[in-house]
């Protein structure tokens, strides 16, 4: 029973909290001291605390925190997917209504519009990375990461995941991170 309250706490503010992490917490608050009385009004203030204090989203932060502390491991699992579960429900519904109607005329002149505008972000983010880089490392490491890494990903067709983990390594060795 307890698994389903974890679940109800974090999955209702995730539904009628428009507006992320921080316009649900006076709903996740008001599940957790008032309806179920979890916690004090000065337990939850120093777990939202915490979860400012962390990086990340605070919605997920303190969902893992308040389940482990009433369901141990599992409670934590509960209230993290509860709370990203109507995202995920909403995505996929999303994503299926798109795939339904893909040859609409009107859905191919949309994603033809989204994708330059995600090409553009991307390509602005990238820059932002380069120049962050540049300024932390200078331009011969960041050139030479930018170089092994393009050879690595395009000619060699190495799996992204071992170029990252390259890259944190020789990050550690070589520029003293």
């Amino acid at each position: 029973m307890i698994y389903i309250q974890i679940f109800l706490a974090f999955f209702i503010p995730g539904i009628v909290g428009y507006g992320g992490g921080p316009a649900s917490i006076p709903l996740v608050q008001y599940e957790v001291i008032d309806r179920y009385e979890w916690m004090t009004v000065e337990e939850f203030s120093e777990v939202l605390a915490l979860g400012n204090a962390l990086p990340g989203p605070i919605a997920t932060k303190m969902a893992g925190y308040i389940g482990y502390e009433v369901g141990g491991v599992l409670g934590a699992f509960i209230g993290v997917f509860a709370t990203v579960a109507p995202s995920l429900i909403l995505m996929i519904a999303l994503l299926g209504l798109l795939y339904k109607f893909k040859e609409s005329p009107k859905v191919k002149r949309m994603t033809a519009l989204v994708r330059p505008t995600i090409a553009i972000l991307l390509g602005v983010l990238t820059f932002r990375f380069v120049e962050s880089s540049y300024a932390g490392s200078g331009i011969w490491q960041t050139l030479f990461l930018l170089v092994v890494s393009y050879l690595l990903l395009e000619k060699l067709k190495v799996h992204p995941a071992f170029v990252i983990f390259g890259g944190l390594c020789y990050g550690a060795i070589f520029l003293g991170g």
